[in-house]
Parts: C-alpha cells; sequence; structure tokens
C-alpha cells in the first residue's frame, strides 16, 4: 500500500476531474448554474476525499469501502454529466471528454477495489 494517498494515480486523476468540473460548468446557462452545477461538484470533491480518508484507515477491509464509495460518488457524477449533455446544457464535446476521464477513473477504481479484496 502506498505511504500515502497523493501518491496514488486514482487520487491524482479525481483531483485533475475536480479541476476540470469546477471549470466546465461556467459555460452552463443561469438557470442550471446553482442546482445541477452544486451537485456535480459536490459529487466530484467526493471521489479524491473518500479516497484519502480511505487510505487514512488502519485497514484494506476500510480502504475498500471507501474505495466503493468514490466510485459510488463518480457514477453519480458520471450521470450528472449525463443530465448536463441535454440540449441548452453543455455541448457534446465537453461532455465527451468528461464522461471519457469518468470512465478511465471508474476502471482504475474497480481495479483498487479488487485488489484490495
Amino acid at each position: 500500500m502506498s505511504h500515502s494517498y497523493r501518491d496514488l494515480l486514482v487520487w491524482q486523476k479525481s483531483m485533475s476531474l475536480v479541476k476540470l468540473i469546477y471549470e466546465e460548468p461556467r459555460s452552463f446557462p443561469k438557470e442550471a448554474m446553482f442546482g445541477l452545477t452544486s451537485q456535480m461538484r459536490r459529487a466530484a470533491v467526493s471521489v479524491p476525499c473518500n479516497i484519502a480518508e480511505g487510505q487514512g484507515r488502519a485497514s484494506k477491509g476500510n480502504f475498500r469501502q471507501f474505495v466503493a464509495m468514490s466510485r459510488g460518488s463518480l457514477l453519480e457524477l458520471e450521470t450528472q454529466v449525463q443530465i448536463a449533455r441535454e440540449p441548452n446544457l453543455r455541448n457534446a464535446e465537453n461532455a465527451s471528454l468528461l464522461l471519457d476521464k469518468t470512465a478511465e477513473l471508474l476502471r482504475m477504481l474497480s481495479a483498487l477495489i479488487k485488489s484490495l479484496s
């Protein structure tokens, strides 16, 4: 196991996704800014936070549980990106980039969960 959550590539990539999520909703229309943007940001932030908290726990089982929560938050974010992809909220190119990033992180989180089992 890594000495620090900051050494984990999955944590580093999830931090990059948080940055993208904080930058992306600037293109949303005003009526979408508060609700969906806020939910997307919370879900995105939850991913690296749960990885960090889980890695700080004393057991592999606890770490696995927190990584599974990160995975759930990532799937929530992926769903929100799909919702935001609807007409008039975001262009398809930006949504595709975010969905590619979430798919990559999903694979990484799933592999980490499996390795902790």
